[in-house]
């Protein structure tokens, strides 16, 4: 359900005061709000939510040695093979495509399972918790999507309490390359990447709707240039 968005200037600064907080560079004046004052903001449904999670989970797994007929077909009891992406299938399919790179989806994951609820907070300097991994579907005992639901019972953040948390990780989207360009020290044992992974995910959960908002993007057509 869509509700108002929270004052975007009081988050701003809540942004800002945690930045300085970190020791991170602070962007310029006219670094853009994410938000207006008259839009609303929701999340995807708690359905899109799992089922986006449960993918990574599998791509990460792919990653790491699952064979792709395994990989493929546990998505395919769960009913997930038709949300896969393009890139995903090939990668899961026959291993097309840059590992490294499936691999940082790790960091998108862990966004992804703050927002439904499956760890308690996302630290925005430190890696994704060991706690992470238990609350995934566990494919090496074949756990099912369904089980695995029923054993998590996943609930979705209020949609306010994400949009802050998606305003701080644009921020430190910027900061952190910064950083990184002025060869300032990282607070934390994670670089832009992890960073950039997790905005990711928060930019395609998070929906705002106003006049300057379109449709929500699909995963692979989320922005992260600006």
């Amino acid at each position: 359900m869509a509700i108002p968005v929270p004052d975007p200037q009081r988050v701003r600064a809540a942004s800002l005061d945690e930045l300085r907080r970190l020791n991170l560079p602070l962007p310029p004046e006219q670094f853009p709000l994410v938000w207006d004052a008259s839009d609303t903001v929701e999340l995807r449904s708690v359905a899109e939510l799992e089922a986006r999670t449960a993918i990574l989970n599998v791509v990460l797994a792919r990653c790491f040695g699952m064979p792709s007929a395994a990989a493929t077909a546990w998505l395919l009891d769960a009913r997930l093979l038709e949300h896969l992406t393009k890139p995903e299938w090939h990668f899961l399919s026959s291993g097309e495509g840059d590992h490294r790179s499936f691999a940082l989806h790790l960091e998108a994951l862990y966004a992804l399972a703050w927002l439904v609820g499956l760890v308690p907070r996302l630290d925005p300097a430190q890696p994704a918790p060991d706690t992470l991994v238990p609350q995934l579907p566990h494919l090496p005992s074949k756990e099912t999507y369904a089980a695995w639901r029923s054993r998590t019972l996943p609930a979705a953040r209020p949609a306010d309490e994400a949009a802050r948390a998606l305003d701080l990780f644009y921020c430190l989207d910027w900061a952190y390359l910064e950083a990184e360009r002025q060869r300032v020290r990282l607070p934390g044992l994670i670089d832009s990447n992890a960073i950039g992974q997790r905005r990711w995910a928060l930019e395609w959960a998070v929906v705002f709707r106003g006049d300057y908002h379109g449709d929500p993007p699909g995963w692979e057509e989320v922005d992260l240039s600006t």
